[in-house]
């Protein structure tokens, strides 16, 4: 059976860590440290709230205690606290879809024949690739800080660094992050490559299904990842009050 949204989102949250986490009344706040939206937001724990406006405001204190802006991540059943927050006067940021499909099937995909290696840290050409595509030291910190089985990918192409990628299991659900093509190697297929190196991967770590997200707003992504036969399972957006830094997934 494909994993519930409630197990995807847990696999994201224990695949992309933060550097701290701290539970205050009814949420779960988390320090990110420049490592992204995902790393830095708060989550509603439980939805027996008496007043909510209040908890609300405690959530707000929380984050501004540890230097942070205030930042919600919306998930499935959190409807009355999106809307709340929208009549507050915070807008939805950076909608994510999360993508599924068997590993199984993914690791037999039809794909250019091009070597990929795994490696227990990331290497510096890898920093680059991923430099290049906006993703800077934070965000490998928050990749580095992950306890769960994990790996850094690194495809070639023409005999050149060409692609990588970061990806780590959480029980029978693994999950692909920051995959970055360099702009040269481009509409060459690293896309599958990469993702099928990754099922290959996630089925040796006993996993039988792999995820991945991506905003709406990149439609390449998206269309790339359907184009593969993954389905959309979950979703989540971010609600915020200020303009805060480039969008992420």
């Amino acid at each position: 059976m494909a994993p519930t949204p409630q197990e995807l989102y847990r696999a994201v949250d224990r695949t992309w860590a933060p550097a701290d986490v701290i539970t205050e009344g009814p949420w779960t706040i988390r320090r990110g440290e420049g490592g992204g939206k995902r790393v830095s937001a708060a989550t509603l724990n439980r939805r027996d709230i008496d007043d909510l406006s209040r908890a609300i405001e405690q959530a707000e204190e929380a984050m501004s205690g540890i230097g942070q802006e205030p930042l919600f991540m919306i998930r499935d059943g959190d409807a009355l606290l999106d809307a709340r927050l929208g009549a507050i006067g915070y807008r939805i940021v950076d909608p994510v879809t999360l993508f599924v499909a068997s590993a199984d099937r993914l690791s037999r995909m039809d794909h250019p024949d091009h070597s990929v290696i795994r490696c227990d840290a990331p290497l510096a050409i890898q920093r680059d690739i991923w430099a290049a595509g906006g993703v800077g030291p934070e965000r490998i910190a928050a990749m580095e800080r992950v306890t769960a089985p994990k790996t850094f990918l690194l495809a070639r192409c023409d005999n050149q660094p060409a692609a990588c990628a970061f990806i780590a299991a959480d029980g029978d659900v693994t999950m692909l992050h920051a995959m970055e093509v360099a702009p040269r190697f481009r509409r060459r297929g690293l896309g599958r490559l990469v993702t099928a190196a990754a099922a290959e991967w996630a089925m040796e770590q006993g996993s039988g299904w792999l995820s991945l997200l991506a905003t709406r707003a990149n439609t390449a992504a998206n269309g790339l990842y359907r184009a593969m036969g993954m389905e959309a399972a979950a979703q989540y957006h971010y609600r915020q009050r200020q303009t805060q830094p480039p969008r992420d997934r």
